[in-house]
């Protein structure tokens, strides 16, 4: 079992786009995923309510800051995977979903505007940390990036946060219209038409090395 959370107090950082790739990459290796939707737009509840969404992924959007310990908690003792995709808000529920959490993931975009955003993340993480009197492992992701070329900001971004000594994924989410196609279709990638939605192939390799690289991180916080 492992708590996966998905924060950033910027609104349009990438957190719901991260998650439900994630939920959708590890439901497809057999993997049994909670979502844990905290996020007031709802929008992995919509997709969910779509066709396609497989069997081993449920979806729990009954959540208040009172609630979201109590509903990880059940969540953690019915699925091997609880992915939390929090509100755009540096709020109480998010602290408490933080406080839950084996890997906080900081999706941030090539901007300093996100950048920004994602230190005071990491700022209430080490604040939860410190109330838990343990380590809670976070590593930022970088999210729409560009396919062919990184922007002048994105490596200002990326340098920034190596220098602060923050955690930075090497697989980032590129820019694919597959992922947005997810919100509008439902299901997988995998079964998006690649007569209709561009790149489904190279969206689905970026995928499966973002999953790949979490369960690898979660591994190693482990050992």
């Amino acid at each position: 079992m492992s708590v996966i959370v998905f924060a950033n107090p910027k609104g349009g950082a990438g957190k719901t786009t991260c998650a439900l790739v994630l939920a959708t990459q590890l439901s497809e290796s057999g993997a049994t995923v909670t979502v844990v939707d905290a996020d007031p737009e709802r929008w992995i509840s919509a997709w969910g309510n779509l066709p396609g969404k497989p069997n081993n992924i449920t979806i729990v959007n009954d959540v208040t800051e009172d609630s979201v310990m109590d509903r990880i908690e059940t969540a953690t003792r019915e699925s091997q995977f609880v992915i939390v995709d929090c509100e755009g808000t540096a709020s109480l529920m998010v602290a408490n979903a933080v406080g839950m959490a084996d890997l906080v993931l900081v999706p941030t975009q090539g901007s300093s505007m996100d950048a920004r955003g994602a230190a005071k993340t990491i700022r209430l993480i080490a604040n939860q940390a410190r109330l838990a009197r343990r380590d809670i492992p976070h590593c930022v992701v970088l999210c729409r990036t560009s396919a062919a070329v990184a922007s002048r900001s994105l490596r200002n971004v990326h340098d920034q946060l190596e220098q602060a000594g923050i955690w930075v994924l090497k697989t980032g989410l590129v820019e694919r219209a597959a992922y947005r196609d997810l919100f509008a279709f439902g299901g997988t990638l995998a079964g998006l038409d690649p007569e209709q939605v561009s790149n489904v192939d190279r969206a689905v390799q970026n995928a499966r090395e973002f999953a790949g690289e979490v369960i690898i991180t979660l591994k190693e916080i482990a050992s």
